[in-house]
């Protein structure tokens, strides 16, 4: 099947298409363009591909493409997974444009070549090796939105679109090392109210500064606990982890304080259930505040992502580890891997890129990781799509 354009050509359009996402409106881009481009592809190459747009998400769309097996078949395919979108930029740190695609000193540069847009031409190369009236279970290609903001795209995932896959690979950055664990994400916003007055006499108001001092001993506290409660060590770092990231409260050094927020980020280990922490969080800020005149409330930032457990012993964990001779390993970070696997996909994380370089000025990819990346997806479209070994 030789109908999309080569993987070099590939790789230059979807670098070429910006859909940067972003929290901050005015940076945020739709992923039309690149989600357009990237299914036009996948019907090129035979694959049934369906453009699917994001519910109150205007220009954000998720890529489906299947290819080969009956429409009525079973759930035992394979699916490879990436995100269409990238992070923002900064020019100005850049050597080169980051929307053209360059190769300098054996390496890709531009935004999105570690994380992730060269996996999706990279799944799409290697499955061109197919011919999918032969394939015994499809395969499917799947190109998400907005993986670094909202995860709209992945959330928007149901059981139509993935019907076929048990199996499934996400290509984020992994030097080639399968991952099979990962920590969830929650980002709170822990917000207190108190009442303003003349700095000269406290008894004028009720400061949420001073409150918030409470709050902060209360939550490095609980940080101690949970890391002497939970332990993993399969993880790098085998503690759930708690960052107060951001705080902010007053106006002005003679005014006592009437509000103050404060923004934390917690990692739970697998095991760990989100609306528990969630609950003993507000019942620790009530805690912390009592009897201080002053009014608290907790909320998520965003809904937040479970943590990613797949057996060490299913399939696609034993086929990446044979395929790149790479014990599974766990990580820190996060991925859409959970979404998939609420599903029925039993995922693993495996991609060609660096974490070390995604989110930063000058991306690249190892054009020596390319070779071995494509060998790997062959590998494991041979064996759950093609009945080899």
């Amino acid at each position: 099947m030789n109908s999309a354009p080569t993987l070099r050509e590939m790789l230059h359009g979807l670098i070429a298409a910006p859909s940067v996402s972003s929290v901050h409106p005015q940076f945020d881009q739709g992923n039309r363009q690149v989600a357009e481009l990237f299914a036009g592809w996948l019907e090129g190459a035979g694959f049934r591909t369906r453009l699917i747009p994001i519910p109150g998400m205007p220009a954000k769309f998720n890529v489906v493409g299947v290819l080969g097996g009956a429409r009525g078949a079973g759930r035992d395919g394979l699916v490879l997974a990436g995100h269409t979108d990238t992070v923002p930029f900064d020019a100005n740190g850049w050597s080169s444009d980051p929307f053209c695609l360059s190769e300098r000193d054996g390496r890709l540069y531009g935004l999105g070549t570690s994380d992730m847009k060269s996996f999706l031409a990279l799944a799409l190369e290697a499955a061109r090796e197919f011919d999918g009236n032969r394939l015994t279970r499809p395969l499917t290609i799947v190109g998400t939105a907005d993986e670094e903001s909202s995860m709209c795209g992945a959330r928007a995932l149901d059981a139509e679109m993935l019907a076929h896959p048990r199996h499934g690979v996400i290509g984020e950055p992994t030097a080639l090392r399968p991952v099979h664990m990962h920590k969830g994400i929650m980002m709170e916003a822990v917000r207190l109210t108190g009442r303003g007055g003349h700095s000269s006499d406290p008894a004028l108001g009720a400061s949420a500064l001073d409150a918030m001092t409470r709050v902060l001993g209360e939550l490095t506290a609980w940080r101690a606990e949970l890391g002497e409660t939970f332990r993993d060590a399969r993880f790098p770092v085998p503690v759930p982890t708690l960052n107060l990231g951001h705080i902010h409260g007053g106006d002005n050094p003679n005014r006592i304080c009437a509000h103050c927020e404060l923004h934390l980020d917690l990692r739970p280990l697998p095991g760990m259930d989100a609306a528990e922490l969630r609950g003993e969080l507000a019942r620790r800020v009530a805690r912390a505040v009592a009897d201080t005149g002053v009014t608290a409330r907790v909320e998520s930032l965003f809904s937040g992502i479970d943590p990613l457990h797949t057996p060490a012993t299913a399939p696609v964990v034993k086929a990446a580890e044979a395929l790149t001779g790479r014990t599974a390993e766990a990580v820190t970070f996060g991925t859409e891997g959970p979404f998939l696997a609420a599903l029925g996909v039993e995922t693993v994380i495996l991609g060609p890129g660096n974490l070390s370089e995604a989110h930063r000025p000058d991306e690249f990819l190892e054009t020596a990781r390319i070779p071995p990346t494509l060998s790997l997806l062959k590998g494991m479209i041979g064996r759950f799509c093609a009945g080899e070994g």
